[in-house]
This record gives structure tokens, sequence and C-alpha cells, in this order.
């Protein structure tokens, strides 16, 4: 059995078509990418928990215009921004969860916040802000999430779907999530997930990201998991807690649970992919997209990028 730290993290199972991606946004998202892991390893290799480096690698993703989430959500139909997050602890299955928030800088530290000191699992509306502004946590104004590029595809969804002309959007258009699992020197798992959801979404949809067992999950006995993709089908499916019964209960490897799942998701319409880790320190990265911006470390921190079906850098 391994007994080396892992982390794994992804930018969500939507990614820019390969043609369409040119050399220079290759690699800032592969810097991106890179850079998440460095925050989540730096945790890792110093012996730190599995909880810490979730939390900072999610940030990381989260202070990234790049990715669908914190400083990069996408709009609703509405023209505002609602973010979900959710962390999850294996050693206990502690877990906190929040949905259609707007305000913390790091989704993900506001969630980690609600499962140390809520008293509960999960949180919304003004019940959570008003919980939120009493905790150690950076608030941001409305402006500071709201980019150009959000934006603008928000305005092109909006005209799509007044001319009811077809839908071509493509992956990167429909998904967009970003999460991180980690397996700590002392073989503690940890989960964390964070989405602003998908353009043009219904105001007040809330989706898998921070409904635990489905699109967040974590048990030392089993594995984390962290998912990104169509979240309706992944909550009817409780996509995270199958995979972990599966290994628990039908002996199962993480890497066939994994896989078996997103392949079934997909025949019911269930698009993306996950991010898992088992207690031995193995990764999981299946997707049944284009792509899936993801990366994970290696026994000594050698960092692994990838984006579409090609060889991990």
């Amino acid at each position: 059995m391994a007994d080396y730290p892992c982390i794994a993290i992804h930018g969500g199972a939507g990614t820019i078509p390969a043609a369409q991606l040119n050399p220079q946004d290759t690699e800032a998202h592969h810097q991106a990418l890179r850079a998440a892991l460095g925050a989540g390893w730096a945790i890792l290799a110093r012996g730190g928990a599995a909880l810490d480096a979730v939390t900072e690698a999610v940030a990381a993703l989260e202070d990234d215009p790049l990715f669908n989430a914190g400083h990069g959500a996408v709009f609703t139909s509405a023209g505002t921004i609602e973010m979900d997050a959710a962390i999850m602890d294996g050693i206990t299955r502690a877990a906190g969860a929040l949905a259609n928030i707007n305000g913390p800088k790091n989704p993900i530290r506001a969630a980690r916040a609600v499962m140390e000191h809520a008293g509960t699992v999960m949180l919304t509306g003004a019940g959570a802000e008003a919980f939120l502004r009493g905790q150690n946590l950076t608030f941001m104004p409305p402006s500071y999430f709201a980019t150009e590029r959000r934006r603008a595809a928000l305005t092109l969804e909006l005209n799509r779907r007044a001319t009811g002309a077809p839908d071509t959007r493509s992956d990167a258009d429909r998904h967009g999530t970003v999460g991180a699992v980690a397996r700590d020197a002392a073989g503690n798992l940890a989960a964390g997930t964070s989405t602003g959801g998908f353009t043009a979404k219904r105001p007040g949809r809330i989706g898998d990201t921070p409904i635990i067992g489905a699109g967040t999950f974590a048990d030392n006995a089993s594995c984390a998991i962290s998912t990104t993709g169509t979240g309706e089908v992944f909550i009817r499916y409780t996509a995270a807690a199958e995979i972990a019964a599966r290994i628990r209960h039908a002996g199962q490897s993480l890497a066939h649970a994994a896989q078996s799942m997103i392949s079934e998701l997909a025949t019911q319409g269930g698009d993306g992919g996950l991010i898992a880790i088992s207690p031995t320190g193995a990764p999981a990265l299946p997707f049944n997209t284009t792509g899936m911006y993801r990366g994970f470390t290696g026994p000594t921190g050698t960092r692994h990028t990838a984006i579409h079906r090609e060889a991990f850098r």
C-alpha cells in the first residue's frame, strides 16, 4: 500500500475544443492547473492535512478567471452570479456546503466555515450571508466576480434562446466547476468543489456541487470525489456516494468504480467527469466529454496536467 500524499484537481469537464485552444491559452490553463496543484502540494509536503490542501487548491482555481468558480463564475439568465461550494473531511465525514451565494471571495473557504462553525451542513440565501459575515472571510463586491468574458457568454446564450436557434454550444459553454481531492501523509482524505453553475441557468438553481454524496464526497474508508458536469443527473444518481458504495460493498477498485459510473451517467444524459483518490493515494480522473481540465501529483510532488485526451504533461 502506498503511503505518500497526493492531490488531484479539476477545472471543469467543459473544455474549449482542442481546435479552438491556441498555444497561449493552452499554456495558460496548464500553468493555472500547476499553480493550484502547487498550492495544495505545498501543504501536503510539509505534513499538512488533506483538508487544508484541498481548501488551498480550490481557492487558487477560484481566484483564476479562466475557471467557472469565484472570480470566473458565470451569470444566471437574470444577469446575476450565484455560486455553490462544498467541502468534506474523510476522517469524520464532517461537511459544509453553500448554495446561491455571492460575496465571499472564496466560496470554498465559506463552505469550510459552515462545516466548522455553523452547526449544520448546508446554508443558502440571506441566512448564509448573515452567518458568513460573522466569519473571518474576505468579501468582494459583485463587480469582482463579473468578468467580461462571462458577460459575453451570457449575451450569446440569451440571444440564441430568443431566436430559437439550435444549441450548438461546446462542452465549455455547458459545464464548469473546479475541485480538488487529496490524501495526506497520515492517510486522511478530503474533497472540495466550487462552481458558478452554467451560463444562463435559472436563478435559484442548485447543482450537484453542494450536494454531499452527489458532487462532493470524502470518506477514509473508500475515497474522496469531486465531480463536474450535468449536475441534475449527478444528483439523481448520487454519483459520488454510488462510487464509494461500489468500493465498500462490491469490492470494486476506485478506477473501475469511477469509470463505470461516468460511463453509465453518459447513457442518462450525464455529461461530465470527476476526480477521485483512494485511501492508498491512487488517483482516478475519468470523463465522458471532449476534455476535462485536470491534474495530479506523483509521489515526489511532480505535477501532471492535461486538458483533452492527450497524455499528461
